[in-house]
């Protein structure tokens, strides 16, 4: 279910994010410097994995796609980079929310 590449395929119940660009400007137009921006809390789902094994042995796929925008925690996933490009690989416990 990767995305042509990438090089890159989740196991199980775990997702590759790419994170979505940090802003340059405050709302009232400030423009910050790179030390003074946080790292964005969103991204957009880029691999899937083939989703959570149940203990009752079912496969439970996952509840995010290619292409969701999503909202995450602070400290989730793992950093990695790939070909150049970093993703974050998390599982999809660590997901808050998919924006609509």
């Amino acid at each position: 279910m990767a995305k042509k590449g990438i090089g890159l395929k989740p196991l199980g119940d775990r997702i590759a994010v790419k994170r979505l660009e940090a802003e340059q400007t405050t709302k009232g137009g400030i423009v910050l410097p790179d030390t003074a921006k946080e790292k964005p809390k969103q991204g957009e789902v880029v691999a899937v994995g083939t989703g959570k094994q149940l203990d009752s042995g079912e496969l439970q796929r996952p509840q995010v796609g290619l292409g969701d925008k999503l909202i995450f925690s602070s400290y989730a996933g793992t950093e990695v980079t790939v070909g150049g490009s970093e993703y974050l690989i998390m599982s999809e416990s660590d997901v808050l929310a998919v924006v609509k």
